[in-house]
């Protein structure tokens, strides 16, 4: 299989920081154990009934995603993201096992690769997405991690006897569960030293949990019309493929080893399905052709290569490939070549979301905003709990110089969908740009809760309340989310 080329901005200075923060917190621990010897890590007890009270499991995850964002490029794409967490979650709803809030995000990195971290964080890496050749392939692994969340794979492989913090324990998963996603020259694997070895071999799931989660996920598989001869089937292509291109297992295997006897077993239960022949969407392709152009460093290097395979028949689905093609001149600077081609795209197909938001997008660029808006209007109304739309329209509102109708639409959005957190960022914007600075500190706090930052979005929160001219009702809210973060900030230490 050939080399993925999914271009990664550089973060090393970040990564440099992560690694120099887990150093001081492995040098302030208690002399190093002995190989056989278990971490010093919280008492998740030996069942799943037992590891964490869902408060401590919320506050893990929120820590865990804070090194997360920290040391991976983690997508903030609304389309890329959404389709991935539309796919992740019809799994969750057709699984038997899975309950509770589920987050799946994309990780811009080339590598073959996804994990699972606590409260039901999963990661899809950039290069998974390209690699999988139909949706149920990716459905597949995406499954797979699902069940290792609902199985509490994760906590009984940090089981222990002694107490830890929770930031501190959050930091260690993070360093096992991103160790072999993170560049060893760079990051934290190259400081973590003995003890980060002990942490890594800690994470690596067992043979037993492994054959779980195929297990669940095969079931989930077929439950929500899947192939379930996808997940052997794509295992053993990994497998097959690095044999052949000698080029170093991908990272999917180092993290889930898989053996001949795992994938004859995977495949018998397959067997008891059946195969199910459920067409791929059409917005896996368009996901996949996004990618794929944006993999490119050089947009004209794009065209190039959309123009070839365009011309040479060389696609899998012609509208997946057009739509690449114009996300390539678009990004060219070619808007007239972007908007002949997205027109051709947009009459066969009028409510796709990839098309319509991108038709805004050139509308912007060109200085006409207040088409944009008047396009994205209908269309919003139909859909408003749809990220990407919702975003689209109020970036577009914003451009039209109209920041007080953008943050009304926005906080419409996280009425329904609280917990895209990259929406309060722009909320944030939005707000300010009204000139509403109480609300602008108040959906910052919003982000910074929501990313992991507790204290600053105490910090911000206070300094909203203190704004002169600030109304009862604007007031009571700030105050009320004051109380609930500070009430959190007090059981957080109580348990430290």
């Amino acid at each position: 299989m050939p080399a993925l080329q999914v271009i990664v901005p550089p973060r090393r200075r970040l990564r440099a920081a992560l690694g120099a923060s887990l150093l001081t917190v492995l040098l302030l621990q208690p002399a190093q154990h002995a190989a056989g010897d278990a971490l010093d890590l919280p008492d998740f007890g030996s069942g799943a009934d037992t590891v964490l009270s869902l408060a401590e499991q919320r506050e893990l995850g929120l820590e865990f995603m804070k090194w997360v964002r920290k040391t991976l490029d983690v997508s903030t794409d609304p389309l890329l993201t959404d389709y991935v967490q539309s796919l992740g979650h019809r799994l969750v709803r057709a699984s038997r096992e899975a309950s509770g809030g589920y987050d799946f995000f994309v990780i811009e990195d080339p590598r073959i690769n996804a994990f699972a971290g606590p409260a039901g964080n999963i990661g899809v890496n950039a290069g998974l997405i390209l690699s999988a050749e139909t949706e149920s392939e990716l459905a597949a692994v995406i499954a797979h991690e699902i069940a290792h969340v609902s199985q509490n794979h994760l906590l009984r492989s940090f089981a222990a006897q002694k107490q830890m913090t929770v930031p501190a324990t959050a930091l260690l998963i993070a360093a096992a569960v991103l160790g072999a996603a993170v560049d060893p020259q760079a990051g934290a694997a190259a400081l973590m030293g003995a003890q980060g070895a002990l942490a890594q071999r800690q994470i690596n799931f067992t043979r037993t949990n492994e054959e779980e989660a195929d297990r669940i996920g095969i079931d989930t598989l077929a439950r929500a019309g899947h192939d379930p001869f996808a997940m052997p089937g794509f295992f053993k292509k990994l497998t097959q493929a690095n044999r052949i291109y000698e080029s170093g297992a991908p990272e999917l295997l180092r993290t889930h080893p898989v053996t001949t006897d795992r994938i004859a077993d995977a495949l018998a239960r397959a067997e008891r399905f059946g195969p199910s022949q459920k067409p791929d969407s059409l917005r896996f392709h368009l996901t996949r052709a996004h990618l794929r152009e944006q993999a490119y460093s050089r947009a004209e290097q794009a065209v190039d290569h959309f123009e070839d395979t365009l011309e040479k028949g060389r696609y899998r689905n012609a509208t997946a490939e057009r739509y690449g093609y114009a996300r390539a001149l678009a990004r060219a600077g070619r808007l007239d070549a972007a908007s002949r081609q997205l027109a051709r795209l947009l009459q066969a197909h009028p409510s796709q979301v990839e098309f319509v938001v991108l038709q805004s997008e050139l509308d912007r660029r060109r200085g006409d905003a207040a088409k944009a808006v008047s396009d994205l209007k209908g269309a919003v109304g139909l859909s408003p709990g749809n990220w990407p739309l919702q975003q689209a329209y109020a970036e577009s509102l914003l451009d039209a110089g109209e920041p007080a109708t953008a943050l009304a639409t926005l906080e419409r959005l996280i009425a329904l969908r609280p917990d895209i957190a990259p929406v309060y960022g722009l909320m944030a914007d939005a707000a300010g740009k009204a000139g509403d600075k109480a609300a602008a500190m108040r959906w910052r706090a919003e982000l910074l809760f929501r990313t992991g930052d507790l204290e600053p979005a105490i910090r911000q929160l206070e300094l909203a309340l203190r704004q002169p001219n600030l109304d009862f009702h604007a007031a009571s809210k700030i105050q009320v989310r004051l109380d609930e973060l500070q009430a959190e900030e007090r059981r957080r230490e109580a348990r430290r």
